[in-house]
């Protein structure tokens, strides 16, 4: 049994309460917010308790704390429960930046917890079966990654809030580039951002809306990163992976597909099952993205938003 309590009674927060109530072995123990008219809501919800305070949680015998707060409060709140001794799974991206993200990974390092970032797709079968396809040659010598989003508003009509459209903690960079550069750097051993281009509104505080970017990976794979909001089309997330002798596309976080010279693109649904975020964090799976590795990625992020 692992015991959890919850930071953040946001859209996510509710989301990671609704997947955690479905898991066998995984106890809820309290939520807390800042807005305690939505832990009041949620509490009567689900039925879990509310607390005033994160002191009051964090000594509400718990094994794990869920941090799903804006992230420029992820570095407070993870320090102190790293000194209670308490494990961490953290919602990307680590921090709203590096230097918060170094002293969030320091005091895991030194208290001595575990510590996960929440990184759905590693716990996909689609990117499993992607990730095998990859590694087993049958794509052939990889020629170039390529990761392009399309979002006709930012932000998304389920995602209004005061940070997500900020400059200092919101935007597709922040919230949906770090997905696939966690995956690219587990893939591939890591990249580097050799040029970008990003483009930020008239008004200082509002986060970017396009950016282009190129990088390679350790292996000298030709990376492309481009993203744009405000598009006149639907939302599309496309992560490609070119082979010699085929061609997989992720398309919106789930959907896989494979395309080969001369036919038709075909999707592949029959994956066998894979262990869950919950299954990773009782075993201890390598499947985890410790603190660590989350920061190497915010690394990334803070370059991509730099204007050059």
């Amino acid at each position: 049994m692992i015991t959890i309590g919850i930071v953040g009674a946001g859209i996510v927060g509710e989301r990671i309460i609704k997947q955690m109530l479905e898991e066998k072995g995984i106890e809820i123990r309290g939520i807390y917010d800042a807005q305690q008219e939505r832990v009041a809501a949620l509490e009567k919800e689900y039925n879990i308790p509310g607390y005033d305070s994160l002191e009051a949680l964090l000594h509400a015998d718990i094994d794990w704390l869920y941090i799903g707060t804006p992230p420029a409060f992820h570095a407070e709140i993870a320090i102190q429960a790293a000194r209670t001794g308490v494990h961490i799974l953290c919602e990307k991206p680590l921090a709203h930046q590096a230097a918060a993200g170094e002293e969030m990974a320091l005091a895991a390092d030194q208290n001595r917890i575990q510590t996960a970032m929440h990184f759905p797709l590693m716990y996909s079968a689609a990117v499993h079966e992607m990730v095998k396809r990859i590694r087993n040659g049958s794509i052939g010598k990889i020629m170039r990654i390529e990761l392009q989003t399309f979002f006709p508003d930012w932000p998304r009509p389920w995602q209004q809030n005061p940070w997500i459209a900020s400059r200092s903690q919101g935007g597709f960079v922040r919230e949906v580039f770090p997905h696939y550069l966690q995956l690219i750097n587990r893939i591939f051993g890591g990249i580097s951002i050799q040029s970008h281009q990003i483009t930020y509104p008239g008004r200082q505080d509002l986060c970017e809306t396009g950016i282009i970017a190129h990088g390679r990976t350790a292996g000298e794979i030709p990376l492309l990163l481009a993203g744009i909001s405000g598009t006149g089309q639907k939302e599309l997330l496309e992560f490609k992976v070119h082979g010699e002798k085929g061609v997989l596309t992720l398309q919106n976080w789930s959907a896989l597909y494979l395309s080969e010279k001369g036919e038709e693109r075909k999707e592949i649904t029959d994956f066998p099952a894979v262990p869950s975020l919950f299954d990773s964090m009782r075993d201890q799976s390598t499947f985890l993205v410790p603190f660590e590795e989350g920061l190497t990625i915010q690394r990334h992020i803070d370059r991509l938003l730099e204007t050059e």
